[in-house]
């Protein structure tokens, strides 16, 4: 089973994107509220997939994404960001900590399940 983990710090964000990915085969949805979180949990094993929010308690998505990228045992996951931050500084300060995609709140599902489908890919 292929692991995604979902970082955000509301259950209902993390909810909406588990449903929009319900459908994946398998793939096993595991959650995490804050940055921390999504540390400890990588280090229970790497997931395939992240999907992370910025703005979150504790510590801000880039720092989880400058985590991940600085450990080579966890440098290859996908992270989709996610996040209500609509501003062209986000955006770039995201993808050159190394977001493999940028996608804004309110997010379409099938546009969600798409994306995560083309980076899961072989």
């Amino acid at each position: 089973m292929k692991k995604i983990l979902v970082v955000d710090d509301s259950p209902t964000i993390r909810r909406m994107v588990i449903a929009s990915l319900r459908s994946l085969q398998g793939i096993v949805f595991e959650e995490a509220g804050n940055g921390l979180e999504a540390i400890e949990n990588l280090s229970r094993g790497p997931a395939e997939l992240m999907v992370l929010d910025l703005n979150m308690p504790d510590m801000h998505g880039l720092e989880v994404l400058h985590f991940v990228r600085s450990h080579a045992k966890y440098r290859a996951i996908p992270i989709i960001v996610l996040t209500t931050k609509y501003d062209s500084d986000s955006r770039t300060a995201a993808l050159s900590e190394g977001a493999s995609l940028y996608m804004t709140k309110p997010f379409e599902p099938g546009a969600l399940f798409k994306e995560v489908s083309r980076l899961l890919e072989p």
